[in-house]
C-alpha cells in the first residue's frame, strides 16, 4: 500500500464540505479550488446540492467514480461508516482530522485500532487521526486551508499544527526557499514517521525532510529507516517532551510516549539526523541544509567588518568543534594589499574599516579566501546589507554588485557561504540577491552559527561515516541455554530481580570476565569460603528484595581475618533484617577484593521508543551525581563501543593521569559490547546494571551485578 497514490492523487473527496468559513470542510474546499487544483473535488453533505460551483453528493456512495484521497472531518465516532464507503470506492488514503482516539487513553486506543484495521483492510492508509492534514505544495493539494505557503524543497512532517503554522509564517518573513510538502502525523495510528522518510527519500521535490517530534510509536524502524535516508537526505528533527512536564504533557497530546532525550540523542547522532535543540533553530538549519553545498572539510573562515562580531563568532565556532584554520601567507598578502593597516588577518579576518566607503571589497575578500586551500567554507558577519542604511544611499548599489559577485563564487567554487546581517529586518535588495543565490541571510549569529555547526555535523556524516547504524536486533542470537534457564527459573518463582549470583553466572555463561564468587548461607560457611579464597575478602547480602546494598549496611569490604568475617556476615544479615523485615535473604556473597583502578559503570534498560540501549560511563556511588555516561541503543559494535568511552567528559581518565597507568580501554569496547550482546540474546531484560566495573591497566573486574526483568 504504497503513498505514492494519495500524495499525487488525482480526486479528492471533502466529507462534510461546508459553507462555513470556520469548518476544515470549508477551508480545505476553497484551498483545493483557489489552489487551482487540476483533479476531480467530490464535496460531500448530505444537506447541499451544490457548493461553490461543485456537484456535492450526499455520501461517498453516490460518487460516479474511484476516489484517491478523502478528508474526513466528521467526529470519531462516525468514521469508520466513512470507511466502509470509501473502500467501496478503492479509496487509498484517508486524512482523519477529529481528536479522540488514542490521545485519549484506552477507550480512545481501542476505536484507532478499529479504525485503521478498518481502513487497512480495505486497502486504504490513514494519515492521523488527531491530525491538521496535508499539503501537497508541487501538486496543488492543500486538505489543510492555509494559504501562501512559501513553496520551495524541505519536506515538513509534524505532531503539532501550530509549529507547522510558525514555520510557514517564518520562511514567508526570512527565506528564499519553503516547503514542497507538510503532513501533520497526529497520532501516528497507521502511517508511522519511517514510513513517512521512506517515502521523501526518493521524493524529487524534497531536499530535507524537516521534523517536530513528540513521539515515536516505532523508534527502532525510525531508526533503521532514517540511516537510510541520511545518506542521501538530511533529516533535521526537534524533539520535544523532554523534561518531566513536556513528556506528559506529549503523551496526552499524541498518545505517545517521549523518551529520554540523552538516549534519543545518541540514537539520532547515530542514524545521521542533525538534532536541534531550540525551537528557533529549526528552520534555518533546515534552510542551510537545503540551500548550501557540503562542506569538502569542516573548515571555514569568518570574515567581519567589526572585531567584536568576529570574537562572538569565533567563540560559537570554536564551542561547536568548528575548525578555523590559519590562512596561506599568498592569501594574508592578497588581503593585506585590499585592506587597512590595521585589519585584521588572522582567521577570523576583520576588515577594520576597509569596507565602509566601499562595500564591494567584501567580495573581494570573499573571493580571496575562498581561493586558499585551507578554506572550504565563509561566514560573514556584521554590516553587510546596511551600508546605504548606515552610511551613504549610494552604497547600496555597490553592496548589490558585491552580492551578485558572491552569489556566483559560491555557484563556481562550490564552497557554501553564509551571512549574518544586522539590517536584514530592512530588507535591503543586496540581501534579497544573495537569498537569490542561495546564500541564508540570518539576524542572529547565533543562529548562523549554528547553522554552519550543522553543515558541518551532516558534511562529515556523509564524507567520513563508514560505519553502517544498523539498528536490526536479533533477538536470542547468542543466548546460552543455562543462562535462559536462568531467567526462566526466576520467572517461575514470580521474581522480576536476579539474585546477584545469578546474574554474574548468567554474564560468565556468556563468556564475560566474571571473578570467583561463592554463597555463604552460614557465619561458619561465609568463614570457609574466606579461608578458601585467602582473605582480604569483599562480603554482600544476596537477595532479590534490596536492590541498594550499601545503604541497606548490606555490604562489608576488606576482611582479613575469622574475626572480621564472622562480624561482617551477623552484621550484613542483621542491617538488612532491620532495614527491610520481611526480605529473603539467601545469604551472603564472599569474593576477592577487586584490585584498584576506575570505577565505571555499564548498563542497559529497554527504552519505550528505542529498545535496548546501553549504558557507559563513571561509575560507583558517583554515577548518580556525575551523570557523566553515553548511551548508545543496540546492537553496539566495536566503533560505536569506542565512541560511546570517547564521548564522556571524563573520557581522558582512562589515559592516566598523575603516574597512573592507562586503563584497559580495549576490555571496556569488549564488556560494553558483551552487555549489548547480552541484551540481543535474553529479550525478557529489561534492565542490567553493572555498577561498579573496576577497569584496571589490565583486563576489568565485575564488583556487583543486578538484572531486572519484564
Amino acid at each position: 500500500m504504497s503513498l505514492e497514490r494519495i500524495f499525487n492523487a488525482e480526486s479528492i473527496a471533502i466529507i462534510e464540505a461546508s459553507r462555513d468559513e470556520t469548518q476544515p470542510g470549508y477551508q480545505a474546499l476553497v484551498a483545493l479550488q483557489e489552489g487551482k487544483f487540476e483533479g476531480r473535488i467530490y464535496p460531500v453533505n448530505p444537506k447541499e446540492k451544490n457548493i461553490f460551483g461543485l456537484q456535492c453528493y450526499s455520501s461517498v456512495m453516490e460518487i460516479p467514480n474511484s476516489i484517491d484521497l478523502a478528508l474526513i472531518t466528521t467526529p470519531a465516532e462516525t468514521v469508520k461508516g466513512h470507511i466502509e464507503d470509501l473502500g467501496q470506492k478503492g479509496t487509498a488514503g484517508v486524512v482523519i482530522l477529529a481528536g479522540g482516539f488514542g490521545e485519549l487513553g484506552e477507550e480512545g486506543r481501542k476505536l484507532e485500532e478499529e479504525v485503521v484495521t478498518l481502513a487497512n483492510g480495505k486497502g486504504m492508509r490513514v494519515i492521523g487521526p488527531n491530525t491538521q492534514g496535508m499539503i501537497n505544495v508541487n501538486k496543488d493539494i492543500n486538505l489543510v486551508g492555509l494559504t501562501n505557503i512559501p513553496e520551495g524543497n524541505i519536506a515538513l512532517l509534524t505532531q503539532s499544527g501550530n509549529i507547522a503554522l510558525n514555520l510557514f509564517t517564518e520562511a514567508n518573513l526570512k527565506s528564499q526557499t519553503g516547503f514542497n510538502c507538510y503532513v501533520g502525523v497526529g497520532n501516528e495510528g497507521d502511517i508511522k514517521f519511517h514510513e513517512y522518510l521512506d517515502y521523501f527519500t526518493t521524493d524529487p521535490g524534497s531536499s530535507v525532510i524537516l521534523m517536530y517530534v513528540e513521539g515515536l510509536r516505532e523508534g527502532r524502524h525510525f531508526l533503521k529507516q532514517a540511516s537510510k535516508t541520511t545518506k542521501s537526505k538530511p533529516i533535521v528533527l526537534y524533539k520535544s517532551g523532554r523534561s518531566a512536564k513536556g513528556s506528559k504533557t506529549a503523551g496526552s497530546h499524541t498518545g505517545a510516549l517521549a523518551g529520554i532525550s540523552e538516549v534519543s540523542q545518541s540514537a539520532f547522532k547515530r542514524a545521521g539526523i542533525i538534532e536541534v535543540e531550540h525551537p528557533g533553530e529549526m528552520f534555518p538549519v533546515a534552510e542551510t541544509l537545503a540551500l548550501l553545498p557540503t562542506l569538502k572539510d569542516n573548515s571555514i573562515a569568518i570574515l567581519s567588518d567589526g572585531g567584536g562580531h568576529a570574537t562572538i563568532a569565533a567563540d560559537y565556532l570554536a564551542d561547536l568543534g568548528i575548525r578555523l584554520p590559519e590562512l596561506e601567507p599568498e592569501t594574508r598578502a592578497r588581503l593585506a594589499a585590499i585592506l587597512p593597516p590595521n585589519a585584521s588577518l588572522a582567521n577570523p579576518i576583520d576588515v577594520a574599516g576597509g569596507t565602509d566607503r566601499n562595500p564591494a571589497i567584501f567580495a573581494d575578500c570573499a573571493e580571496i579566501l575562498l581561493d586558499d586551500k585551507n578554506i572550504h567554507g565563509l561566514l560573514l558577519v556584521g554590516l553587510f546589507g546596511g551600508y546605504g542604511i548606515r552610511f551613504a544611499q549610494k552604497l547600496s548599489f555597490i553592496e548589490e554588485d558585491a552580492a551578485h559577485r558572491m552569489g556566483k563564487l559560491m555557484e563556481n567554487t562550490e564552497k557554501p557561504i553564509l551571512l549574518h546581517s544586522l539590517y536584514d529586518y530592512a530588507k535591503p535588495h543586496s540581501l534579497e540577491l544573495m537569498r537569490y543565490y542561495n546564500i541564508p541571510v540570518y539576524d542572529s549569529l547565533e543562529i548562523a552559527c549554528k547553522c554552519v555547526e550543522s553543515l558541518s555535523i551532516y558534511s562529515s556524516y556523509r564524507r567520513d561515516n563508514k560505519q553502517e547504524g544498523s539498528f536490526q536486533l536479533e533477538w536470542k542470537q547468542n543466548a546460552n541455554l543455562k543462562g535462559q534457564r536462568i531467567i526462566d527459573n526466576a520467572l517461575a518463582e514470580g521474581r522480576k530481580i536476579l539474585l546477584e549470583t545469578e546474574a554474574k553466572d548468567l554474564f560468565r555463561l556468556q563468556g564475560a570476565p566474571v571473578p570467583e564468587n561463592y554463597l555463604a548461607t552460614s557465619e561458619d560457611e561465609a568463614v570457609r569460603l574466606a579461608e578458601k579464597i585467602g582473605y582480604n575478602a569483599a562480603m554482600k547480602v544476596v537477595s532479590a528484595d534490596i536492590l541498594h546494598k550499601t545503604d541497606a549496611g548490606g555490604v562489608v569490604l576488606g576482611l582479613r581475618n575469622e574475626q572480621a568475617v564472622r562480624e561482617a556476615y551477623n552484621s550484613i544479615i542483621n542491617n538488612c533484617t532491620d532495614c527491610q523485615p520481611g526480605a529473603d535473604i539467601k545469604g551472603c556473597l564472599i569474593s576477592k577484593m577487586a584490585d584498584k583502578g576506575i570505577e565505571t559503570v555499564i548498563g542497559m534498560k529497554t527504552d519505550d521508543q528505542f529498545g535496548p540501549t546501553v549504558m557507559f560511563g563513571l561509575g560507583g556511588i558517583m554515577v548518580s551525581v556525575m551523570k557523566d555516561v553515553a548511551f548508545q541503543v543496540v546492537p553496539v559494535s566495536q566503533y560505536w563501543a569506542e565512541a560511546m568511552i570517547n564521548e564522556i567528559k571524563s573520557a581522558v581518565i582512562f589515559d592516566g593521569f598523575r603516574g597512573r597507568p592507562p586503563s584497559d580501554k580495549k576490555a571496556l569496547v569488549k564488556m560494553i559490547q558483551k552487555v549489548s550482546e547480552v541484551a540481543q540474546a535474553y529479550p525478557s531484560i529489561q534492565e542490567i546494571d553493572l555498577n561498579p566495573v573496576i577497569v584496571h591497566n589490565k583486563g576489568l573486574t565485575i564488583v556487583d551485578a543486578r538484572i531486572i526483568l519484564k
